[in-house]
């Protein structure tokens, strides 16, 4: 499961949400199937990936948390920016990978790669301000491993 940005109302919105297309390293992973759990703001981003990119998106089809919460027991890693849907998946123990920015909200702290919150929950921090790209890397890097697809788990510090 895949969610990309959060409500735009946000006061700190534009520093958590990534642009969609910025998801390319990690969305090109050859035999994963993504889902896009992205409601509302953020959703045209899809047409925006080119050809071979296996996502389909679903968020527009869930009505409320039960709807997320059935489509969240069936993923095996949700990759998310800070939204509610990070907090769910957490909160049901599922395994979620949070893209967190260099100034994080506060339940975060500014170091580390869990979270006290959610024992589930892997953070990948921004090493510096709008530098998405370094966080993407890392989290297409650990991928395979993480789903059991034989590649070795990174091991690179969260922070340089």
């Amino acid at each position: 499961g895949v969610v990309w940005a959060g409500r735009p109302q946000h006061t700190n919105d534009r520093n958590r949400s990534v642009p969609l297309p910025q998801l390319l390293a990690l969305l090109r992973k050859p035999g994963i199937r993504f889902v896009g759990l992205q409601k509302g703001q953020g959703t045209d981003q899809v047409g925006q990936l080119p050809d071979g990119i296996d996502l389909l998106n679903v968020g527009d089809a869930l009505n409320d948390f039960t709807d997320t919460a059935a489509c969240l027991a069936h993923m095996d890693l949700v990759v998310t920016v800070d939204t509610a849907v990070a907090h769910l998946a957490g909160a049901m123990g599922r395994p979620v990978w949070m893209l967190v920015p260099f100034i994080p909200d506060w339940r975060w702290g500014m170091d580390g790669m869990r979270t006290p919150w959610y024992p589930t929950m892997r953070l990948f921090r921004q090493p510096k301000l709008k530098d998405w790209a370094t966080v993407v890397d890392r989290m297409a890097r650990a991928l395979p491993a993480a789903l059991g697809l034989g590649a070795t788990p990174d091991s690179e510090s969260e922070r340089p």
